[in-house]
């Protein structure tokens, strides 16, 4: 079988190496290995202006859409001001995932975010955050800034016979968190398939009217969690028929 082509939409940041450091298109391997490991063949997808107005420039070339983690979602994007708790923005970015995923769930493209992931796709189907947790009276969902190991676990709930179970498996599971927004009201269709425990925050979202097109709050492409994409994946090699 050939292998799906899984598009990963790249954070956009200053970065080093060697003797350089610029603006630069960053996949983190993490999420390559993961992609790898259950059959996928990824494919970075750089911010373009041209596939805001043609979402199927991109679409049309890719089996299944990854939106991965990074920074704050622009506040406006859900018709909200910026808060003095919102942190750096990257509005190219916005607009690029934005129009993906949209066009993804109008075509019922398998789509997978994860952390801000989740964020965008929360937005993209008319959903808002919350831009700073614990002043909305939730807890302190980063708790070790730049790390995503033991340190960062916790617990959540999960709800069985969901795409969210099939990720994590379904009862309490222990995740990783690192984030400081999250959703508040939910987007059309979404349906909350994981919270956090004990401040029941919502760690998942899903829309049942979808292929498959699931958010989670956590980060699965951490090898220390031992969760896999292989039901992404193989949603995605389905889809190719």
């Amino acid at each position: 079988m050939t292998a799906a082509v899984i598009g990963v939409c790249a954070a956009f940041e200053t970065a080093s190496w060697g003797f350089w450091s610029q603006e630069a298109a960053i996949v983190p391997a993490t999420y390559l290995g993961k992609i790898h490991a259950a059959g996928g063949l990824p494919l970075g997808l750089i911010p373009d202006a041209r596939v805001v107005e043609q979402p199927e420039l991109v679409l049309d070339r890719i089996d299944g859409l990854l939106l991965i983690g990074g920074v704050d979602v622009v506040p406006a994007s859900y018709g909200a001001a910026s808060d003095t708790r919102t942190e750096a923005t990257e509005p190219r970015r916005d607009a690029f995932e934005l129009a993906l995923a949209r066009a993804a769930l109008q075509r019922d493209i398998p789509v997978l975010g994860i952390c801000r992931g989740m964020q965008i796709l929360n937005v993209a189907t008319g959903g808002t955050l919350h831009q700073h947790l614990p002043d909305a009276g939730f807890g302190e969902h980063r708790r070790s800034p730049g790390r995503l190991d033991h340190a960062t676990f916790h617990d959540v709930e999960v709800d069985s016979g969901t795409h969210a179970a099939s990720l994590a498996g379904g009862g309490v599971q222990t995740v990783n968190s690192h984030h400081h927004q999250g959703v508040d009201v939910l987007g059309e269709g979404a349906v909350v398939t994981a919270r956090s425990i004990p401040d029941l925050l919502p760690e998942a979202i899903e829309w049942p009217g979808h292929r498959y097109a699931l958010g989670v709050q956590w980060h699965p492409e951490v090898a220390e969690l031992q969760h896999a994409l292989t039901d992404f994946v193989s949603a995605t090699q389905q889809s190719r028929k």
